[in-house]
């Protein structure tokens, strides 16, 4: 069965929005979330861990869809549903058989050739990009653009294509033209912690 990705893809980050990841959730919850995907690259996991296991509570006491980035022992220690690896994480196929059929796994990819490779793999999801220039990772991969998000959307075929990456309320409608499934953002969400619930709700009525 196909995953359904919400438009917005939310994932959180305690540099940007000054919040815990919990804190985070229940905002992002009481904007209409469903799914959300913990990200933390500046603390060991041990660190964070039990802010993680808060946040993935939460979660599942709303129905959403809690996501951990990169960490897959996190993820089957808080009872997360899934996980988003990177090119540089623990393969999928070894992701999969400490995960079960039954959780999500999403992959990044940073080009065709990535993409098409990470289509033979057992995902739920495949994430690409990034499309425009971002501040939120400080060592990120070239920038691809539009045209090969369009070929990306091509190549996908049923399975879910989320585009990342320097993603606004003003570059939306061109991302889902060209025919991203999902949009995860990250700044345009949590820049201003105050209003995360809003601007999520937001988001999400002008993606419809």
């Amino acid at each position: 069965m196909t995953l359904k990705l919400p438009k917005i893809y939310p994932i959180t980050d305690r540099e940007i929005s000054g919040l815990s990841h919990t804190e985070q959730v229940r905002r992002l919850i009481a904007g209409g979330a469903t799914l959300i995907q913990l990200r933390e690259k500046r603390q060991q996991a041990g660190d964070w861990f039990n802010d993680a296991l808060t946040a993935a509570r939460i979660c599942r006491e709303a129905g959403v869809l809690c996501i951990v980035n990169d960490l897959v022992d996190m993820a089957i220690a808080i009872g997360a549903d899934g996980v988003h690896l990177g090119q540089d994480d623990m393969h999928v196929a070894a992701a999969r058989r400490l995960l079960g059929c039954g959780k999500i796994i999403g992959l990044s990819t940073h080009s065709i050739e990535q993409l098409e490779a990470a289509l033979r793999e057992e995902i739920d999801y495949a994430a690409i990009g990034p499309i425009f220039a971002t501040s939120t990772k400080s060592d990120h991969e070239p920038v691809i653009g539009l045209k090969t998000l369009l070929n990306a959307a091509q190549t996908s075929g049923n399975v879910p294509l989320v585009a990342i990456g320097g993603l606004t309320a003003e570059n939306l409608p061109a991302i889902f033209e060209a025919g991203a499934s999902s949009a995860a953002m990250i700044g345009a969400i949590l820049s201003d912690p105050e209003r995360i619930a809003v601007i999520y709700r937001k988001l999400g009525q002008n993606a419809l």
